[in-house]
């Protein structure tokens, strides 16, 4: 019973992200809303987006989905996250799939219960595509649905959005959950979450391209330096 209640105030702060979010900022590829911010560092980056829920309230990240792509698509959800205040609970961190006017939600930290999260220190998800997923907003649904019965039911429907979201401050202890990502993976596709200036195209000249050891490079040559600062980001590195 308390797991479903923790279920079911999860899905109500969803509808709320989801429907009353305002823009803190667009960015290539997604746009935060809510009591999100970008913060430096990152994980092995110059920046993180941090999500940060008081009581009731939320951050999260909405990001673009290719027009038309379906569940079975979906083949890959990661990210890299930290702790630096309370800890995973009440239903989030998590992802949420857009599915048929409802949400899928992918949790995030350790299962069954997704809790007790470490503090201050980076961990990555791994891919949780094929793992548990709780589908109970879908119409024969269930809260812990297997990925492959997911795929069985809804493979065909299209995936309108994909979000990031904290919504748990209520639950956790001291009543504020705050948590930094990066890296996020979907399918194919990494956010690195880093301001891409175009004037920063300068730096990649005279060797500086080899300085990119890491997020947002590493870079083949200078030209592919400067084809991602010049293109706002959107033509990455090699590395990525």
């Amino acid at each position: 019973m308390y797991t479903l209640k923790l279920a079911l105030v999860a899905f109500m702060l969803a509808s709320l992200a989801l429907i009353q979010g305002t823009t803190a900022a667009a960015a290539s590829g997604y746009t935060l809303f809510g009591d999100a911010t970008r913060v430096h560092p990152g994980n092995a980056s110059d920046t993180a987006i941090q999500l940060r829920s008081v009581g009731t309230t939320f951050g999260g990240i909405d990001f673009d989905t290719p027009t038309g792509m379906t569940v079975s698509e979906l083949t890959n959800l990661s990210t890299d996250y930290k702790f630096t205040a309370g800890s995973c609970g009440g239903g989030a961190p998590r992802f949420q799939i857009n599915v048929d006017g409802k949400n899928a939600f992918v949790y995030i930290g350790p299962p069954p219960n997704y809790t007790t999260c470490p503090a201050g220190v980076w961990l990555n998800t791994g891919n949780l595509v094929g793992g548990p997923v709780d589908t109970s907003q879908l119409p024969g649904g269930t809260f812990y649905d297997t990925w492959a019965h997911f795929v069985a039911a809804y493979g065909d429907d299209v995936i309108t959005g994909i979000q990031l979201v904290t919504d748990g401050g209520w639950a956790v202890t001291g009543g504020t959950q705050t948590v930094q990502v990066d890296n996020v993976r979907i399918n194919n596709t990494t956010y690195t979450f880093e301001d891409v200036v175009a004037s920063d195209k300068e730096r990649c000249k005279n060797g500086g391209w080899q300085d990119f050891t890491s997020s947002p490079g590493p870079f083949k040559n200078q030209g592919d330096c400067v084809s991602y600062f010049a293109s706002g980001g959107k033509n990455k590195g090699s590395g990525d």
